[in-house]
């Protein structure tokens, strides 16, 4: 079966740092993939390497075939806003939206009238049980309702990929354990692939597979169950 997304030998320095420093990654269409590492091996920098969000220095990201660094800035903007979708450790919703206006953000930008585009949202919130929270701002959430707005977003454009960056990091177990639930059940249903960033086993353990990223590196034989 072919790969939905493959990152091949990736390097990236900031500075004299090596964030990455042959690094490999390979995603099929459907499965939950979990990228562990302690912190600093580089194990974001390569999901943003990954997802078009950061440019490596040497090495390939290929999705569906098509080169990202190939791409011009339109594409890649295009590509992020359409196919792929992003949830972060801090959820990063805009504060001065309401949690429907977060959600359907996403549409908006890709140029979706306000009506659909809020009609789609709101259908998101009310099977993630947010539907009473459509009108509050990020200050007035729990951190875990702020991270189930964020999944919300993350798969309004029914996107192919989700990139899932520490997505309970800042949450309590029980808040991250249904935040996590949430986010794996709708990948599901969607058929979705998701890459799922964490340094907590009890989180890699939602996933099919999983990688080891050390010192930049991701080992042939680490971490694959």
């Amino acid at each position: 079966m072919n790969a939905l997304l493959t990152a091949e030998g990736l390097h990236k320095a900031y500075g004299p740092t090596f964030a990455l420093a042959g690094a490999d990654l390979q995603l099929y269409a459907g499965e939950i993939l979990s990228v562990m590492g302690p912190s600093g091996s580089g194990k974001s920098t390569l999901l943003h390497c990954a997802a078009g969000l950061t440019t490596p220095d040497q090495g390939r990201v290929a999705y569906l075939g098509r080169v990202l660094s190939e791409l011009d800035d339109v594409r890649r903007s295009a590509l992020r806003r359409r196919e792929f979708g992003f949830v972060f450790q801090f959820g990063q919703l805009v504060p001065e939206l309401t949690a429907l206006e977060n959600v359907a953000l996403p549409l908006r930008l890709d140029g979706v009238r306000r009506k659909p585009a809020e009609q789609r949202a709101a259908a998101l919130l009310e099977r993630l049980h947010l539907s009473d929270k459509a009108k509050a701002r990020p200050g007035e959430l729990s951190g875990g309702q702020q991270q189930r707005v964020a999944v919300a977003r993350a798969l309004v454009t029914e996107p192919k990929v989700i990139f899932a960056d520490e997505p309970t990091g800042a949450l309590d177990s029980v808040s991250g354990e249904q935040v996590m639930d949430l986010l794996t059940g709708a990948a599901r249903r969607s058929g979705a692939a998701v890459v799922l960033v964490t340094h907590d086993a009890r989180i890699a353990a939602y996933a099919d597979r999983g990688i080891v990223v050390r010192d930049g590196r991701t080992p042939a034989r680490a971490g694959i169950r």
